[in-house]
This record gives C-alpha cells, sequence and structure tokens, in this order.
C-alpha cells in the first residue's frame, strides 16, 4: 500500500461501533484496530476518536431506577469508557501495538496552556509509537461544557496536531446529492472550500450519537479551511481505513479539499476557539471596515465602544459590530476590568494583536 498520508485522525461514530440494540459491535472494532495497525506497519500514526462508550456502558447496567439524562450519562459513560478501552488494548495487543487513553474536555482547548499540554501528551504518545485513543470525559462534561458531538473533538484534534487528514467514519459512504435514502442520490466525491451543501444536508441526528451529517460538514469545512483533507466515508464498509489512505484506491466517499493558505499554529487554535468565547468586544464602524480588509489590523482600543463578559487576560473573545454582525475572534491582552477602563483610548498597545485575530 501507497499511503498518501503520514498522520491522520479518525474519528469513529457510535453507529460505526454499536448494533441495531445498542451494544458494541466487538466485530466491527476489531475490523478496524487490524487496519489501524497495518497502518503503523506501513509507517502511518493514526489518532482515535472513538464514541461507544456511552451505548457499551448503558447496555451493561440494569438500573433500579430511572436516571435524569445527564445522570445517566455518567454512569454510562463511567461504565462504557473502562470497557470499551480495555477491548481496544486487547485488540491492539495481539498485534503487540500499545494503546493508551486520553480523556478531555472542552474546556481543556480553551486556554493555550491547556491545549499546548494535550498536544505534548499525545505527541509523546506517538513518538513512542502508541496509539492514542481520545474521547470526552463524559463523567464531568455536561450542558454547555459538551463537544457538539465528538466530530467536534476531532476536528481540534487534527487541528492541534497538525494532522494531514480527518477521516469521520460515518454509516453512510458520504454526503449524498440527495436523500440517502433514494436509489437516485449519488455521493459527492468532491467538495471544494465555500461551496453551498445547504440543500443537500440532512438535519437529523444519528441513532447512538449526539450529532447528525450537518455537524459534520460543519467540522469537515472548517478543518480543511485549515489545510487539512477531511473525509467523510462508511466505517462498516471492510478495509474503508486501508482504502482511504491508500493512493491507488477509488473507494466511494466524500472528500473535503484542504486549503492550500494555511494559517498559524496560534490562528488555528484561535479559528476554532469560537465556542471557548469567554466574551464579546463590540467595535464601531471604522474599526469593522479596518478589520475587514485584507491588509492585516490589529484591534486598538480607539475603535471598541463596549465589552460584555467577564474574561482573564488570554481568554478568547468574540469581535462583533455595533449591529451585530460576528467578525472574528481573538485573543484578549488584557482582563474584562482593565480593558473596559481604556474604551475609546488612544496610543495604548492593541487590545487583540493581529497575530492572535481571527476573523470569519
Amino acid at each position: 500500500m501507497e499511503a498518501k498520508f503520514k498522520r491522520v485522525v479518525v474519528k469513529i461514530g457510535s453507529n460505526v461501533l454499536t448494533q441495531a440494540d445498542g451494544t458494541l459491535d466487538t466485530a466491527r472494532m476489531e475490523s478496524l484496530v487490524n487496519q489501524v495497525a497495518q497502518l503503523h506497519q506501513a509507517g502511518v500514526e493514526v489518532i482515535l476518536v472513538s464514541s461507544g462508550a456511552v451505548a457499551s456502558g448503558r447496555s451493561e447496567m440494569k438500573l433500579q431506577k430511572k436516571l435524569d439524562p445527564v445522570s445517566a450519562r455518567q454512569l454510562f459513560s463511567a461504565v462504557g469508557q473502562a470497557k470499551l478501552i480495555n477491548r481496544y488494548y486487547e485488540l491492539f495487543a495481539k498485534h503487540n501495538m500499545v494503546c493508551g487513553q486520553v480523556l478531555t474536555t472542552k474546556e481543556s482547548f480553551g486556554t493555550r496552556i491547556q491545549y499546548l499540554t494535550q498536544k505534548d501528551c499525545i505527541g509523546v504518545m506517538l513518538d513512542n509509537k502508541v496509539v492514542p485513543i481520545v474521547n470526552e470525559n463524559d463523567t464531568i462534561s455536561v450542558t454547555e461544557l459538551m463537544f457538539t458531538d465528538n466530530d467536534e473533538l476531532s476536528g481540534l484534534l487534527a487541528t492541534m496536531m497538525q494532522a494531514e487528514a480527518l477521516i469521520i467514519l460515518s454509516n453512510i459512504d458520504g454526503i449524498y446529492d440527495g436523500d440517502p435514502n433514494l436509489p437516485q442520490s449519488k455521493v459527492i466525491t468532491e467538495i471544494a472550500p465555500k461551496r453551498n451543501l445547504s440543500k443537500y444536508i440532512q438535519t437529523g441526528k444519528s441513532s447512538f450519537g449526539r450529532g447528525g451529517m450537518l455537524t459534520k460538514c460543519n467540522i469537515a469545512r472548517k478543518v480543511a479551511e485549515e489545510g487539512i483533507t477531511v473525509m467523510i466515508a462508511n466505517g462498516k464498509r471492510e478495509g474503508i481505513l486501508l482504502d482511504l489512505i491508500d493512493k491507488n484506491s477509488q473507494v466511494t466517499h466524500t472528500t473535503f479539499i484542504a486549503n492550500e493558505n494555511v494559517a498559524s499554529g496560534v490562528k488555528k487554535w484561535i479559528a476554532h476557539s469560537e465556542s471557548f468565547a469567554k466574551g464579546k468586544v463590540i467595535v464601531n464602524q471604522g474599526a469593522g471596515e479596518a478589520l475587514s480588509t485584507e491588509k492585516a489590523h490589529s484591534l486598538l482600543f480607539i475603535g471598541i465602544v463596549a465589552i460584555e463578559g467577564n474574561f482573564e487576560k488570554g481568554d478568547i473573545v468574540k469581535i462583533m459590530t455595533e449591529d451585530g454582525t460576528e467578525l472574528g475572534v481573538g485573543k484578549a491582552q488584557m482582563d474584562s476590568v482593565k480593558a473596559t477602563a481604556n474604551i475609546g483610548k488612544k496610543g495604548l498597545r492593541p487590545f487583540i494583536h493581529y497575530d492572535y485575530l481571527y476573523l470569519d
């Protein structure tokens, strides 16, 4: 096999790892692990983002009383994650390979220090030929602290680890130009940047996961904009990972074409940090127009008319116009109290330097 990528993130969805009754599909797990092992032998580094913990735990538990959704999720994930990672460990051991578990939260991506700590951890695992298996820590990630789903997590990881490709395995062959259940519908094989897909996307959620195809497309588009090839494919198709990474394979799937203009590592982090924003900065018309030009501009206090929310130095904040239009996000150079006191002043260092500014 001639591999076209050297480092990939593979997201395995709940519908790939669970059977119709909600129990863990161990045969599918074994097939995917066998493929990862072959890629490993070919020199491809694979980071797995694996769903299935909650579904796995649910199948193990016979509840004595009804639980609220948050408590049920915490219980099922605590039990299921142990079962899931143990199964992965056994399957990789058959190939004389070692895997390691990384549990993370949305907040762990929200600060630069924690972001880099996670990056170093996964990096040292790859350096020592350990397969990282990443999942959200569902025991403590609840309500607004949760990722949209593991699609969002996999996109953040792909960017953080400078992967060449993100592979999202679902239970269909890709993005269709119509209803996937209709025989006349066909898979869209390539999606260029900025292509409008709204008329094609089904908005329903997956059977066992939190996400749907709309979420996958939004994540795929953003990751591709950061210079990473994204592929959506059918994880239940035999040999799918090998086919996707083999230069000579023609397996059916959807590829989001990577943008050739790649931002810096810091800007990539900021670009994916909108959901971590701790506050808002409202700018006047002049500042809005300056930021919207192609020429590089920092956000100065003279252009700020209001600040909302409580944030610390280094936190991510949204940049808004007075009419409510979102311009982008940036890294605050001081906390909200000091920043509020400097609104409208001249001659101060930028509130958000261009190097830490990402505009939509």
